[in-house]
């Protein structure tokens, strides 16, 4: 990540909630969204705001199971969806290419197909 502009506070800040940076924080941005703990980072950007607002179910009256329900009911498809379009939106939005979030498993899995055939005597 040598060289990429680190954003500043408040650009952060509009990152975390959706927005774009500037064209020159592309590398930066291409390393939070690929790079290690990327994934971990992404969920937790999505899926931990939304606990707040949900929790408000529980205090609608009745048994404490009906607001967990409802929670469940909206909080299952997010982390659905959330998973299935993990990187698309963001790098798409900084005029990335969306198939460099699995540049790393492809080659992964070509070390790995590569140390299989090396085992096996297949060259």
């Amino acid at each position: 990540m040598t060289g990429a502009t680190r954003p500043t506070l408040p650009q952060r800040i509009r990152y975390i909630y959706g927005a774009t940076l500037p064209a020159q924080s592309r590398d930066w941005v291409l390393h939070d969204l690929t790079g290690p703990g990327a994934t971990r980072r992404y969920l937790q950007r999505i899926l931990v705001p939304v606990l707040a607002p949900l929790s408000l179910l529980l205090l609608i009256p009745g048994p404490v199971w009906i607001g967990t329900a409802m929670m469940a009911l909206l909080y299952l498809p997010l982390i659905y969806f959330t998973v299935a379009l993990l990187y698309v939106h963001r790098l798409t939005a900084h005029g990335l290419d969306p198939a460099l979030a699995d540049s790393r498993r492809h080659g992964r899995a070509a070390a790995e197909r590569a140390a299989y055939q090396r085992r096996h005597g297949r060259t």
